[in-house]
């Protein structure tokens, strides 16, 4: 619903008190831009929308936008995959001018378009826009953001409203920019440790010899005779391939609750925890094995892929080693070792996963003993067994 009455002379002062001692300290950029477009209102601003756009550095996202609409109870929010900055969709728009001149645009929606202004200025006049104003927000780095005010406000913005804006976005830029570096670094640190140990890294969980013993069913898994296929398919070939094993098996890791920590040249090792605030023994063993399945069931655009899995369940250490200056996050002990001999057994006996008595007598099916195996470094005949 339209606003019946505006504050001709409103002021940003409030507004920007307000960035300053609360908004900085928010959580987020939804949240951020919802309360920033109901403080805007509330001030007497005839806004209709508020749109906060920034890039991101993520492995499946190349930008993503918090969008606010007056008469919505939530943000939105809008992620935009890589591939989209030669798209229609995106060149000749308003952002798309923005990030490219690193001005202001501004168009008055209710008479100034033509056939030649992008389709995103007629969706948003077909929706009542009268006027889009958007410009950019410098990062200290160079790289900006892109903040637009739109309204369906009768004559558009007045040019005191314009000159306000500018001063709300020149406060604004930097705490975007806070925003953007925290979305940044909990990105990279999911993309190469995963998510929960990314996060307990970014949490501070940093520091040489910081180890937790923690109870884990532990998945190790490669790809069959990749030397062989590595030499006689095409480099590109070769890659694409690897690729699509990572993505099965990872894929099938995440979906069941796990978390892969390494990949390890062709091959990947995966962890399902439990423990107390955390799933049991039982539970842990299940999820890990219905991940199995659901990777060594799902089909590969490439005939020759093959790989096996190995699991076990054990105790690990499971946190931070290295040197003074290069620590890696990952997790140590017998369990794992265990878990990695049993995988080589998979290539050794035609088995496409295997898995210790300890694993199997947590899970609810009974598995077929293929082996009765001695291991390197441990005294006694080790149960292998199918599933």
């Amino acid at each position: 619903m339209r606003p019946e009455s505006r504050n001709t002379n409103w002021q940003p002062d409030p507004v920007i008190e307000w960035l300053l001692a609360e908004g900085r300290l928010l959580t987020g950029v939804d949240e951020t831009v919802r309360l920033l477009g109901h403080k805007l209102q509330a001030a007497g601003v005839p806004l209709w929308r508020l749109r906060l756009s920034m890039r991101t550095l993520h492995p499946l996202i190349a930008a993503f936008s918090a969008v606010w609409e007056r008469d919505t109870a939530d943000t939105a929010r809008i992620e935009t995959p890589y591939g989209m900055e030669g798209r229609s969709g995106y060149v000749g728009s308003p952002l798309e001018i923005i990030g490219r001149t690193g001005k202001p645009y501004r168009k008055q929606l209710a008479h100034d378009l033509t056939v030649s202004d992008h389709t995103v200025l007629h969706d948003l006049r077909a929706r009542g826009g009268t006027d889009y104003f958007g410009l950019p927000l410098e990062y200290s780095d160079g790289t900006q953001a892109s903040l637009v005010f739109t309204t369906d406000a009768e004559g558009g913005f007045s040019d005191h409203d314009i000159k306000n804006f500018s001063k709300i976005a020149s406060v604004l830029a930097p705490i975007a920019e806070v925003f953007n570096t925290r979305r940044t670094s909990l990105a990279v640190a999911e993309a190469y440790l995963g998510p929960r140990t990314g996060r307990r890294v970014l949490n501070g969980q940093i520091t040489r010899g910081h180890i937790e013993h923690i109870n884990a069913a532990i998945m190790l898994s490669d790809i069959r005779n990749w030397t062989g296929l590595s030499n006689r398919l095409d480099v590109n070939e070769a890659l694409a391939l690897a690729n699509a094993y990572f993505d099965i098996v990872a894929g099938a890791v995440e979906q069941n609750g796990g978390e892969i920590l390494k990949l390890i040249g062709d091959g990947i090792l995966a962890i399902f925890p439990c423990g107390e605030q955390l799933q049991s023994s039982e539970a842990a063993c299940r999820h890990a094995l219905s991940a199995a399945h659901q990777a060594l069931q799902t089909k590969s655009p490439f005939p020759d892929l093959q790989f096996g899995i190995g699991l076990h369940y054990g105790e690990v250490l499971y946190g931070n080693i290295g040197s003074a200056t290069r620590i890696d996050f990952t997790v140590l002990g017998s369990a794992v070792n265990i878990a990695a001999r049993i995988e080589g057994f998979c290539s050794q006996l035609g088995e496409p996963l295997l898995v210790s008595r300890e694993f199997e007598s947590r899970v609810p099916q009974a598995g077929t003993l293929v082996a009765n195996e001695t291991l390197k470094g441990y005294s006694g005949n080790f149960e292998i067994l199918s599933l």
